[in-house]
């Protein structure tokens, strides 16, 4: 299965999917062969979406450091958390 970061798609959208299915899954009125599907689907979903908060925490973090290579730590704004 292709990385859904890779065909451009966006984070939001992937985390709409994952909790649609985390939605259906929960009714369970699937067959099981569909929930299996739907599973298999999240898990991917999830994996995505952890590996693309990775790689967004590792930019903000570059983009904090100072010149001396200092990481410059800053509180989120209230209500950002």
């Amino acid at each position: 299965m292709a990385d859904d970061a890779q065909n451009g798609r966006r984070f939001e959208e992937a985390l709409a999917e994952l909790e649609g299915i985390v939605q259906r899954l929960e009714k369970g009125e699937l067959p099981l062969e569909d929930s299996l599907a739907a599973f298999e689907r999240g898990i991917a979903l999830v994996r995505s979406l952890s590996q693309r908060l990775g790689e967004v925490e590792q930019r903000v973090e570059v983009l904090l450091k100072s010149e001396a290579g200092k990481l410059l730590l800053r509180p989120a704004p209230e209500g950002e958390e």
